[in-house]
Parts: C-alpha cells; structure tokens; sequence
C-alpha cells in the first residue's frame, strides 16, 4: 500500500556544522526516503520561518522543538495518507501550522517532511525523483513540462555573507553556455576552476574558500575578481561570452543602509539610480548574462530601474525580492521587478508551493533558477527536483565540497542514465 505507515526526525548538521532537520518517511509497502533539510546565512525577510530552540545550546541554533513538531503533531494528521497525493499532503501540513510564515511548526519541520514524503512516492513508484516531481508538476497545473540537464552556475569566489573578506558582491559564478552536454560543462567548470587556484596561488593571495567552496581572497575591487576570472577562462583556452559566461549574486540587501548601497571595499556609497548605472557598466564591459538580487529586497523602484535598464540584456533574478512565493513574484509580474526567479524550497517549505511559483514563472515568461542554500546537506534532491521541473539553470556552489559536488554528481549519474535528454544550453544561445 502506498499509505504512510510512519514519520521519523532527527537533528543533524548542515554544511556549517549548524543543526538541522532529517526526516524519514516509511510506507506500509515498505518504501522510504530520508530528507535533510537546508539553511541559509543570507535571507529574505519574507521567507518562511526555520524554528529554532533558542537557548544556550548550540548557540540557540537547536531544531529540536521542530523535529517535536513533526513527530507529535505532523506525523498524527498525515499517517495513513496515500504518499501520491503530494498536494493534499503539503496543504495538509499548511492548514495545520495555520500561519502565513510557518512560524507555528516550523517551515524546516514541514520542509522536511515534503521533501521525505516526494522522495517516498517516488521510491514507491518504482521512478526517479526527477521523473515523479515532473508528474506531480503535471497533476497540479494539468500541463506537461519538458525535463532538461541544467546549465550550472558554479560560484568560484565567494564575497559578501558567505566570506570573510572585503568583497561586497556574494558571488561571482561561472556558466558553461557554450558547452555541449553538462558533463562538459562540468569539465570546463572544474578546469577554470583550478586555473583560479593557480592564478591566486602565485598571486599570494588566499585560496581559502567560502560556505560554498568558492575562494574568498580579500581583493581591491569586485572588478578584480571578475578580472581574475576572466584570466582563468582565457587560460584553459575557453572564450569568455561565447564558451563560458559570468553570472553574479549581488544580495544587494546585505549591503543596502539608510537609502544607499554601501560598497565598504570600493569605498563608495550609491543611490538606487547610481547601483543600476554600476551594475549595467559591469555588464557592458564583462560578459555577464545574469544578476542576482541586484537590489534591496524592497527597493522596488531600484529594481524598475534596473529592469528597464538591463533587463532586455541580462537575467535579472529576484531571490530574497521573491523569496519563492506566488505573491511576491505575482507582485514582481505586476510591477515589471526582475524577469527571473531563484528557486528555493525551504523559503516556502513544501514541494507544492514550489511547483505552483514555477509554473507562475514558466507562465509569465520568467526563467528560473533552482539554488542550494549555503547551509547545504549531503541530500542531492535538488538535482533531481531541477531536471524534473526543467528549470534549465541549477546554483549550487563551487565544484569543492562534498555538500556541493554531491549535487553535480547526481546530475552527472542522470545524464548517463538519460543519453536523451537535452542539456539547456538555449537558455542563453
């Protein structure tokens, strides 16, 4: 039987040694998954709420309240539910939090439990997670979606929250739109990614990374970086533009104070009006094909103006602006803010209202970007989830650390396994 016989969770630990949640979902068929659930450092005010214990345990980072949560109050309403009916479960779990944040059970608890449950239906049924989450996609929205090998967005220096050093962009990535299949892209990607070693080595200057395996050198200028990036591509015979692009993560609300954009390293502090003009004169001069959080999550007349001024030009993506919400990216639609989503799970906290802000996107024209979170796990769903709802662009970090290079891995195994499937290069061709 296809009915969930029990629900099981544990506290863990994420990439950065901070607990979090595993949960196990076991079938009267004898089918199971084990999730784990992500956490970022850098956040949009209006994600949904992790619950943490507070206290001084584990620095007040504990989940141990929410893994209670999910043992006495999510697994009694869900037992006996048919695993198949994603949708019924997800809101299920909704109505029972019955907040807008999940604050009142935790969105890391009923995350854990989504993803638990997406995993079991598909073990169940005998398919890859891909291949089950596309389904579900179907049985939602009542349209078919093509699946597609993603390009990857490989962030290779580390800035901003997920560094300490005194580069004020995030994170300035990679993308192999040039290449032919992913697996060559992920060899360009890890190439480039060496050559930048060497570059920094012989430089004196840190090869030290960052949450997400990308270097984190204290430089004079985010100009620097690019450069540096830009000497790697060139060096392992690639064509910046054509071979291989740059993308960037602003997260432009860490640095965003008192009306301005504050950029400590270049010594500058800029209006609204002034960032765009400094963000359209990086574009211009780098081949640079996406920018990410460009603005201040409610900077909404800095991201009308940004996406007058670029967004004809370049993938303007809103992750803390959107975070993976169908109204705040409806608002977004409305009010020309951005043309690009980032996609991540736990902003929202279930595989339901993640697919329904895709199809929003797919819908309007917008591109989006399925994203690791910096506090990451060894759990690679998200490289299933990205084929399966054919985002065509997946972000998970420098090709360093098991966290991260899990999820390549995955979607390397899924290549293999798929000689078929096409890789999304046309995103940007």
């Amino acid at each position: 039987m296809p009915s969930i016989k029990s629900i099981k969770a544990i506290q863990v630990f994420d990439s950065r040694g901070t607990p979090t949640i595993s949960c196990r979902v076991d079938l009267e068929s004898g089918a199971t998954y084990t999730s784990m659930v992500p956490s970022g450092a850098s956040t949009g005010s209006r994600e949904a709420l992790e619950l943490r214990d507070g206290g001084p345990t584990y620095l007040g980072k504990g989940v141990q309240t929410a893994v209670n949560n999910i043992h006495n109050k999510i697994a009694p309403a869900l037992i006996g539910m048919d695993v198949n009916h994603q949708k019924l479960i997800d809101e299920t779990m909704i109505a029972l939090d019955g907040s807008d944040t999940k604050s009142n059970l935790g969105a890391n608890a009923i995350l854990g439990v989504s993803l638990a449950v997406l995993g079991a239906g598909a073990n169940f049924n005998h398919i890859p997670i891909y291949q089950y989450v596309n389904k579900i996609y179907s049985d939602i929205n009542g349209v078919m979606l093509d699946m597609n090998l993603p390009i990857p967005m490989l962030n290779i220096i580390n800035g901003g929250e997920h560094a300490d050093n005194n580069i004020d962009i995030q994170e300035f990535m990679i993308m192999p739109i040039g290449a032919s299949s992913f697996s060559e892209g992920m060899q360009w990607s890890t190439e480039i990614y060496a050559g930048l070693k060497k570059l920094l080595q012989d430089k004196n200057l840190s090869t030290g990374v960052g949450d997400e395996g990308g270097f984190a050198p204290n430089l004079k200028s985010n100009n620097e970086a690019i450069e540096l990036i830009m000497q790697a591509i060139t060096n392992n015979g690639l064509r910046p533009g054509i071979d291989v692009s740059l993308a960037l993560d602003c997260a432009a609300t860490e640095f965003y104070q008192d009306n301005l954009y504050h950029l400590k390293g270049e010594s500058s502090q800029l209006t609204s009006a002034e960032f765009s003009t400094y963000l359209e004169s990086l574009a211009a001069t780098y081949p640079i094909v996406s920018i990410e959080d460009g603005m201040d999550e409610s900077d909404f007349l800095g991201w009308q103006k940004l996406t007058e001024t670029l967004g004809e030009k370049c993938q303007l993506v809103g992750d803390d602006l959107f975070v993976t919400n169908v109204k705040e990216l409806q608002r977004g639609i409305d009010e020309s803010l951005a043309n690009s989503i980032l996609i991540k799970f736990n902003q929202i906290g279930t595989i339901t209202e993640t697919i329904k802000t895709i199809y929003l996107a797919n819908s309007n024209n917008f591109t989006s970007v399925i994203s690791h979170r910096s506090g990451e796990t060894e759990d690679t769903i998200i490289a299933d989830i990205c084929v399966g709802l054919g985002a065509g662009q997946i972000k998970t970090g420098a090709p360093c650390r098991s966290d991260r290079v899990a999820k390549y891995n995955r979607l390397l195994w899924i290549e293999a396994q798929n000689p078929n499937l096409t890789f999304a290069k046309n995103v940007f061709n």
